[in-house]
This record gives structure tokens, sequence and C-alpha cells, in this order.
């Protein structure tokens, strides 16, 4: 009689470890997807500060250059650039070049 109380006793452990193995193998595979998932979270994000970084950039260089070019645009905005970039003058202007003063250091 005490073998056949034996072999349930058995079968209701076996039973017990094989439910608590499964349940252990569940959460882990839950864990490492959650973990996952919040690394991707976390490098999406990242790329979305440095894409909106990017952007905010460009708008600011867009800004600037829709500026310089209606200052282009207009002949007097112009001359300047006119002037140091291509070393032209008109009819009555002259360049005069300034050279910095030289250092009184031996």
């Amino acid at each position: 009689m005490k073998r056949a109380t034996r072999t349930p006793l058995v079968f209701r452990l076996l039973g017990r470890v094989s439910a608590t193995l499964v349940a252990l193998v569940i959460f882990s595979l839950v864990g490492v997807q959650f973990a996952r998932v919040i690394h991707q979270n976390i490098a999406l994000a990242q790329d979305l500060s440095s894409t909106q970084n990017d952007l905010t950039a460009l708008q600011a260089r867009k800004q600037w250059q829709v500026r310089e070019l209606q200052r282009l645009s207009d002949p007097e905005g112009a001359v300047p650039d006119i002037h140091d970039r291509l070393r032209l003058v008109r009819h009555n202007e002259a360049i005069i070049f300034v050279s910095p003063a030289p250092s009184s250091a031996p």
C-alpha cells in the first residue's frame, strides 16, 4: 500500500516542478521581450531627438538663406558682396584696403 501512495505523490511533485519550470520559462520570455521593446523605444527616442535637432538646424539655415537671397536680389544689398568677392567698383568708387597694424612684439 505504501507503493500506491508514493506514485501519485511523485507524479504530483513532478507536475508541480514542471508547472513551475514552464511558468519560469514563460515569465523569462516575457521579460526578455519587454526588455527588447524598452531598448527599441529608447533607441527610437534618441533617433527622434536627433532628427528634430537636424530639422531645427535646417530650418534656421533655410531662413538665413532666404534672407540672404532677398538681400542679394536687391542691387543695393548685393553691392558689399560685389566689392568683397569680385573686387569690382563703380566708376565713382574706390576700394581702400586697410591692413592691420604690425605688432610691436619682437
